[in-house]
């Protein structure tokens, strides 16, 4: 049972992961993009930034992910001491991912403002 619900949720995790991609790569492959070349017609700038942005949300889908596992793992420890500090630590490691994901959006944003010359 155990074993089967850690099969479930990283399926699920990695789906959730690369789906974005998946969906993502559809638009490569329209020749119609890039003036018939085939080639995307972004910024360097605004690469940098989609990849940045699609980064810092996996993080913050695995962050939660993460939450929600660790809080299943805190109410099936069911009083032992060592499955309930092994919960908490893995509740407060994803904690940390969602904080940094949404530091890492804010700087982004901050940055992106800045370097495009638009007001905050």
């Amino acid at each position: 049972m155990k074993n089967t619900i850690k099969k479930l949720a990283y399926g699920a995790s990695v789906l959730a992961l690369t789906l974005p991609a998946v969906v993502g790569a559809y638009g490569a492959f329209d020749p119609t993009a890039g003036g018939g070349t085939g080639l995307p017609q972004s910024s360097l700038m605004s690469i940098i930034t989609n990849i940045m942005k699609w980064l810092l949300t996996a993080i913050g889908i695995a962050g939660v992910i993460g939450f929600a596992i660790a809080g299943i793992l805190y109410l099936t420890a069911a009083g032992d001491e060592k499955r309930i500090e092994t919960a908490k630590k893995a509740m407060v490691a994803s904690i940390i991912g969602v904080v940094v994901a949404l530091v890492g959006v804010v700087a982004l944003n901050a940055a992106s403002a800045m370097l495009g010359g638009n007001q905050f």
